[in-house]
């Protein structure tokens, strides 16, 4: 499944970031606890625009995850609704930019909007690919019994069930061990 260069790189962004809650990370702690975690995760991407690094502002992207979280598995009907509102809510004004290196691309809120604010509309951006494709199905929860991640399945043939490697070696491995017992 391919969607637009921008589109992929804000749902690897939102998988990211909705797989920092405790129960879908390695360390089992929530990876985005601190002003310094929220912004270790938020370098590993290109954003633009205000960047505050402050209490207020992570207390903002990590209400954004939650919300994000619910919404991750919705069927397309009830997606559509959630979309809508948060385009509606951010003011969402899409438009072309050009910046960093970075061709053609949407942006949809102003540089100076807080940062939740704007990875709310981005992600909402991105979401309108998914449902407008009908590839809502591509967004899952992890197989995994015991972890909470979130995945988005770009593969060819939709097959992907896991959110890391290390899930699906460890629910592999479980599997394994029943049969042999």
């Amino acid at each position: 499944m391919h969607f637009a260069p921008d589109t992929e790189e804000s749902l690897d962004f939102v998988v990211a970031l909705a797989n920092t809650v405790a129960g879908a990370t390695k360390s089992g702690a929530d990876e985005i606890a601190t002003v310094e975690q929220l912004h270790g995760l938020i370098g590993r991407f290109p954003f633009s625009g205000r960047i505050d690094r402050d209490e207020d502002e992570l207390a903002g992207v990590r209400d954004t995850r939650d919300w994000i979280r619910r919404i991750w598995t919705l069927d397309r009907e009830n997606a559509v609704a959630a979309v809508n509102t948060m385009l509606r809510e951010s003011n969402a004004v899409p438009q072309l930019v050009r910046h960093d290196g970075i061709d053609w691309h949407i942006h949809a809120t102003d540089e100076s909007a807080p940062l939740a604010e704007r990875i709310l509309v981005e992600v909402g951006l991105a979401l309108v690919d998914v449902i407008r494709s009908d590839e809502m199905g591509r967004l899952r929860r992890c197989a995994a019994d015991d972890c909470d991640g979130v995945l988005i399945d770009l593969s060819r043939n939709g097959s992907k069930r896991f959110c890391s490697v290390r899930c699906g070696n460890r629910v592999n491995m479980i599997a394994f061990r029943g049969r042999n017992a």
